[in-house]
């Protein structure tokens, strides 16, 4: 059974936590998140700590305290430090080149692939292949990068396409005759 819920959530200093009624409020340097707690989840506030807990002993209450406690925590650490997700572009004239509020990405196809920025992301290329995507959100944060990666997945014979920074691809021997 876990028990994520029975860890307290830390607040530093520089981030204000508002709660009014079932809305959570979080704000902090890199932006302002807000929430809505679920009917079987209690949030309570001792100082800088937030305590979760379920309303009843069912078993819908208690996973839904330990997923609220995740999400508050990823909150607070978006809106103080924020997330970060690297993706690498190999392969010969893969390249990418952002814009201010969109992506261009050449990926091998007839055409360059644009994709819009959602409000708080940004995305940066360094170089031609690489891509940073940031923001406070971490499921935006990763829903993107997630979606530049799905337009070339890294294939397993010669290793082109975009991957994350951290990912191995498994390379595969190709057949012979």
């Amino acid at each position: 059974m876990s028990r994520i819920a029975n860890n307290p959530v830390t607040v530093p200093e520089n981030v204000e936590v508002d709660v009014s009624g079932a809305v959570v409020r979080v704000k902090g340097g890199k932006g302002e998140l807000t929430h809505t707690l679920h009917a079987l989840v209690d949030m309570g506030r001792e100082g800088d700590l937030l305590r979760f807990s379920a309303k009843d002993a069912s078993k819908s209450a208690r996973s839904l305290a330990g997923t609220t406690r995740a999400i508050m925590q990823n909150m607070v650490t978006g809106v103080s430090e924020g997330f970060e997700v690297k993706l690498e572009i190999t392969g010969v004239g893969y390249r990418a080149q952002a814009n201010s509020r969109s992506i261009s990405l050449s990926l091998g196809f007839s055409h360059p692939v644009e994709l819009d920025i959602p409000d708080g992301i940004t995305v940066e290329t360094p170089s031609q292949t690489q891509v940073v995507v940031r923001g406070a959100d971490k499921q935006k944060v990763g829903q993107m990068a997630a979606v530049i990666r799905s337009y070339r997945p890294p294939e397993p014979y010669k290793g082109k396409g975009v991957r994350y920074a951290d990912e191995q691809i498994l390379r595969k021997e190709a057949k012979k005759a």
